[in-house]
Order: C-alpha cells, then structure tokens, then sequence
C-alpha cells in the first residue's frame, strides 16, 4: 500500500490569525499521535504571517482518511472556516 502525502499552505484572515495560529499547536500535537501518521509539520512564513506551510505523511490512504474524519469534527475546523487551503495530495512509495 503507497503512502499518502499532502503539501501546500492555508492563507489565514487577519482577523482569524491569533486563534489559529493557537490552536495549530494542539492540532499538531494530536496529529503526531494519530496511528500512522508519518510526518506532519505546519511552519508559518517568515515574509507573510499570514501563510502556513503544510507537509504531511500518513501510512496509507486509510490512515489519512481517518486523520481527515477527526479534523472536520476538530475545534481548528471550527474556527479557521475563513482559511484558504491550497493543497496537493498525492501516492508516494
């Protein structure tokens, strides 16, 4: 089975910036304790603050479906609705 790997950024709201960028931490945190999740780093921009970098690696595409289920029912979901997410998944071996 090919792992599953997501990479791109979210654009964050002046206004959303403070409580997402707070909740990011724990939204992490939980991830890397997720059965089969390989990698999963989030960095914020230097130049523009208001961009977040995001790489992620899961075991298989089952692992990241069900990483995916707990973000939608997440509190990040909840308050970052006004991101931008610009992401590109794809197989790697």
């Amino acid at each position: 089975m090919s792992k599953v790997k997501l990479e791109g950024y979210i654009l964050v709201p002046d206004f959303d910036l403070e409580s997402v960028a707070e909740e990011l931490q724990n939204h992490i945190r939980l991830t890397r304790e997720e059965e089969g999740c390989l990698v999963f780093e989030v960095s914020q921009d230097n130049a523009d603050l208001n961009r977040f970098y995001v790489y992620e690696e899961f075991t298989n595409q089952d692992t990241f479906e069900l990483h995916q289920q707990r973000v939608k029912d997440s509190k990040l979901r909840n308050i970052s609705s006004n991101v931008e997410r610009h992401y590109k998944i794809s197989s790697i071996e």
